[in-house]
């Protein structure tokens, strides 16, 4: 774990945005009206997938993936100019929320400006020509991290940028030697002290799958020599197999619990539903009731909260990559989830979620209980995942509790608690 990372980023919230699909003029500028709202809804940092100009070569879709990045220094013409970011970023300071970048380093456009600059910084196939090493990332070039060259102009980049924004989301990160992530930091921490760093970390089976290819993938474990927060694909398998019915809740429960062990006592985990390469979580959970369980479950869970845009007003569309994808903000089958959002927020903000003994407990095959303990004080979570009643048993003296997210009254009678289908999260002194 890296040493200065603070426990209080469990308090916090992150709200990412796809600038090309977020407004319907898809730059910098559309973003800004929104960000009042995104500021009430309890956002601490605004995340944008990368801001860079894409490749033309091996494009897919119309308009290609951001994560194919032509120029690492450079503006996305389509979003505006580098003073339109500029004011972007300040605007997200105004209400006092930080803003991070994607960072891109495994990979680049086959027409990037360092394929055409620096040709030996990267991996070739036999013939000797430029390739990738996982297959379906057809548009995009590895790097090779065996030169020294390649190191030095990377820090540098994020140097740069490190003096406009307050962290960075590094795409793939294991996939990139860890060394070369803690120099980075060191050398970024000179320009910007506190800055933070954002893994997205791979599930096992990639990892395995790039082994197996004799692929440099690190783990978890290793990641937090360098990152402050990671992503939590260690358990999202075993959490969307409880969800299709390929799995039980009782094996994520599990999962869960292990990171209390196997990571170092102030590890971050990123907790999501939903994120640009994943479902929504309106698609995984299309019952209003189990949404609204899920939703309260991700807040209350031990991490920092991360949410992409739309998933606030209950979106079951996932915008495309690839082509103009405008997010609906008046679809009629929206769900206007934000007075939920706002209440899980408040409860968030408990300094026992940055610093607490955290577990989970299954009852039936649907119900999670989550408790976040230290010394004599519990928060206790109870969530219905297929939105169904039950009486769930709870270690609680009798009597009568709020539900902290909407202030209703709840009982605890001989060691029972029922439960109507609606999330419950209450207060143990």
């Amino acid at each position: 774990m890296a040493s200065t990372t603070s426990k209080s980023l469990r308090n916090k919230v992150m709200y990412q945005i796809f600038p090309r699909n977020f407004s319907r003029s898809g730059d910098f500028k559309g973003i800004i009206p929104q960000l009042d709202r995104i500021k009430d809804l309890g956002v601490d940092i605004v995340y944008l997938t990368p801001i860079h100009p894409i490749g033309e070569k091996a494009r897919k879709g119309s308009l290609g993936s951001p994560y194919a990045i032509k120029d690492y220094r450079a503006v996305n013409p389509e979003f505006g100019t580098l003073e339109d970011f500029r004011t972007l970023v300040k605007e997200i300071h105004d209400r006092d929320m930080d803003c991070i970048i994607d960072v891109v380093y495994n990979h680049t456009s086959p027409d990037s400006v360092l394929a055409s600059e620096h040709p030996e910084w990267f991996y070739h196939k036999k013939d000797g020509s430029f390739g990738n090493r996982v297959g379906d990332w057809t548009d995009i070039i590895d790097l090779d991290y065996s030169d020294r060259g390649l190191w030095d102009y990377q820090i540098e980049t994020l140097k740069i940028w490190a003096k406009i924004v307050d962290g960075f989301r590094c795409d793939v990160a294991p996939l990139v030697p860890i060394e070369f992530w803690k120099e980075a930091r060191d050398k970024v921490e000179e320009v910007h002290p506190g800055c933070l760093w954002l893994s997205e970390s791979i599930d096992p089976p990639f990892i395995q799958a790039m082994r197996d290819i004799g692929v440099l993938a690190q783990s978890d474990s290793e990641m937090y020599q360098a990152f402050d927060v990671l992503y939590d694909y260690d358990v999202y398998q075993d959490f969307t197999a409880y969800v299709s019915g390929k799995g039980s809740l009782d094996d994520y429960a599990a999962a869960v619990n292990r990171q209390e062990y196997i990571y170092p006592d102030n590890y971050v985990k990123l907790r999501f539903l939903e994120n640009h390469d994943q479902p929504r979580a309106k698609f995984l959970f299309p019952n209003l009731r189990a949404l609204k369980n899920a939703t309260a479950f991700l807040f209350f869970q031990k991490g920092l909260t991360f949410i992409y845009a739309g998933q606030e007003m209950g979106m079951a569309h996932l915008p495309s990559l690839f082509d103009k994808d405008i997010l609906d903000w008046k679809a009629k089958e929206n769900v206007d989830l934000t007075e939920l959002f706002m209440a899980l927020r408040s409860i968030k903000s408990d300094p026992l979620f940055a610093d607490s003994t955290y577990r989970l407990k299954t009852y039936e095959a649907n119900i999670l209980k989550g408790i976040h303990s230290r010394g004599d004080r519990k928060c206790i979570g109870i969530f219905s995942m297929k939105g169904e009643a039950s009486l769930v048993p709870i270690n609680a003296p009798d009597g009568v509790y709020k539900n902290l997210i909407d202030g209703s009254n709840v009982e605890i009678l001989h060691g029972y608690i029922s439960i109507c289908g609606d999330p419950v999260i209450i207060n143990l002194k």
